[in-house]
């Protein structure tokens, strides 16, 4: 199938075939022809699979071409949660809609308000925006939404996890009750389930492949590496392949920033672009990081959705993220639009569960990739035998453990030749806990429970455990191994680690210890440098004071001077007054 095939406006087509496009997706193919048809839509695919021009291309069909002189309010709204989305959304929607007159804008935070308080006055046919700038302007009345035709919801997942739903909810009761809705996303979660219930009418449901599953063209890779090896696995797989862009996402604003300086130390050219940097500094970051002029962009999860890159190779998710469905986003950034892409993890032994639940989630077993030598895999790969069907795991223990477990469920022999044919029997049969019925106080048999155990004859010394006993056992032996596993001499520190009960190591413990003792110093040093600047201010402002007294002091003497001895008149002879006379 072809675009000329869905019934698309040649003035489109034409735009379309100057941007590259001849073949439509699958979601295009899919959902195209619904929305060209008025019905509302409700779409479910991976990232980088052609969703805004699913959207985007039958907006504008359906609007046609503007008659001159006529007003233009807004009549197509398009909410996404980040702002590098909105802006790719904008430009997609500017290519597209080249030569059918209509016009777009796009409003987001962190920027002033003014060129686009002025933009809308001139007259918006498809507005793009984030909930919180949309919602401020709608507040200041400087935008009216009640004149909407089509209102597109994208990434709603994203719009779940960053906390936009209450807002999103507000802006959809200011829309008609009469118009178009559609609703995309690149997983579909149970609340984003129900919230398509409420806003959408008998929608046409697509569904390219299962939720939350990675592209199959994506090649994935996990390292285990302690913590601490990361920066320099990272520098070293970064030089062994020398990939002119790699994009590297971590979890916290801080580490982004860390990264990015480690790199740049290392003679790696990097930038960190995140929630915290200014909206003008994230667009000359991920405009260098297109142009090449940069090979590595250190992000964060804000960015996970709003980088479009044509042929992006490489991404390494620095950290694991601590909600599955995100780990699915950070990889769609690579493989797009069928190309190929390679996404390698690394892993430490606190980010075990994280990857349990992404295995789970995306029903992948991510294979385990041997790292360069050099870097520290001790501990990782002692950790990683705790991952579910980790293909590094040997058999041997899979054996082991395998008769571990069936060792605990039978009794051994030499015990049962022993037994009274009584004992026999109900070993031989799972025990069943008995029903506490000294609960309350009702039911007990005081001679039952003051009675003490006595040891039966005739049994042997290591008697089998049944029932709560062998629980109880069972239960402490795993309590106790994973006591043993817990012993490690590296533990995370972070905010983002999940709490954990294993003690510090000392190398650990030592760490901490001096960088408190640094910061301690460093305080101390701060504090007596700025009371040395209190002491050299005041001692000039006294100087200053002195100086000031003393012109006063010498002021006044002079005023008292002149007020109390006044310069006397020559006294005149009497032939000088005789002259005045005559």
């Amino acid at each position: 199938m072809r675009f000329q095939d869905l019934q698309i406006d040649p003035s489109i087509l034409k735009a379309i075939r100057e941007v590259g496009y001849d073949t439509p997706t699958p979601i295009q193919q899919k959902a195209i022809p619904s929305v060209l048809a008025g019905r509302d839509l409700l779409g479910c695919a991976q990232t980088g699979t052609g969703k805004t021009a699913a959207f985007a291309i039958p907006m504008l069909q359906r609007m046609g071409r503007p008659v001159q002189g006529e007003a233009r309010p807004v009549r197509g709204l398009i909410l996404t949660p980040t702002r590098e989305l909105a802006l790719q959304i904008y430009e997609n929607l500017c290519q597209y809609g080249r030569y059918t007159g209509r016009v777009s804008t796009v409003i987001f935070g962190g920027v002033s308000q003014n060129p686009q308080v002025e933009a809308l006055k001139n007259g918006v046919d498809i507005l793009v925006a984030t909930p919180g700038r949309l919602w401020d302007l709608m507040g200041q009345k400087l935008l009216d939404i009640g004149n909407v035709e089509c209102f597109v919801l994208d990434e709603a997942d994203q719009m779940l996890d960053m906390g936009f739903i209450v807002d999103v909810k507000r802006i959809i009761a200011f829309l008609p009750k009469k118009r178009q809705t559609l609703m995309f996303s690149a997983t579909m979660p149970r609340e984003i389930a129900e919230l398509a219930e409420q806003l959408l009418y008998k929608p046409e449901r697509v569904s390219i492949k299962p939720a939350a599953t990675p592209v199959e063209r994506i090649e994935q890779g996990v390292y285990f590496v302690e913590k601490r090896a990361k920066r320099d696995l990272l520098q070293v797989v970064l030089r062994e392949r020398s990939i002119p862009q790699t994009l590297v996402f971590t979890r916290t604003k801080h580490g982004a920033d860390r990264v990015a300086r480690d790199l740049s130390r290392a003679g790696i050219q990097a930038k960190a672009i995140h929630g915290d940097k200014s909206q003008n500094a994230r667009q000359n970051a991920l405009k260098q990081f297109k142009e090449y002029k940069i090979p590595v962009l250190v992000a964060t999860d804000i960015a996970a959705r709003g980088i479009d890159i044509n042929e992006l190779p490489l991404v390494i998710n620095f950290d694991l993220p601590n909600v599955p469905e995100t780990y699915v986003h950070r990889i769609g950034r690579t493989g797009r639009a069928g190309q190929e892409g390679t996404a390698l993890s690394f892993c430490d032994p606190s980010e075990l569960p994280y990857l349990k639940d992404i295995e789970t989630l995306t029903r992948v077993n991510i294979p385990a990739l041997e790292p360069p030598a050099g870097i520290e895999l001790a501990e990782a790969q002692d950790a990683a035998r705790y991952v579910r069907h980790d293909p590094t795991l040997p058999d041997e223990r899979l054996e082991k453990s395998e008769r571990t477990r069936r060792s605990n469920r039978r009794v051994r022999p030499a015990e049962t030749e022993t037994m009274p044919k009584e004992r026999k029997q109900k070993a031989s049969k799972p025990a069943r806990p008995e029903k506490n019925t000294e609960k309350h106080g009702r039911g007990r048999n005081p001679e039952a429970v003051r009675k003490p155990a006595q040891k039966k004859q005739g049994t042997s010394k290591h008697t089998p455990l049944h029932g709560e006993r062998k629980t109880a056992a069972i239960r402490t032996g795993k309590q106790e191994r994973g006591r043993r596993r817990r012993e490690e001499p590296e533990t995370r520190v972070d905010v983002m680690t999940p709490p954990s009960g294993r003690p510090l190591s000392p190398s650990t413990a030592a760490r901490i210890r001096a960088k408190v003792e640094a910061k301690l110093a460093e305080r101390e040093a701060a504090q007596k440098k700025a009371a040395a600047q209190t002491r050299e201010t005041a001692q000039k402002k006294g100087t200053a004071s002195a100086q000031t007294r003393q012109e006063v002091q010498k002021k006044s003497a002079q005023a008292r001077q002149a007020k109390q001895g006044k310069v006397q008149r020559k006294p005149q002879t009497r032939s000088g007054r005789g002259r005045a006379r005559g």
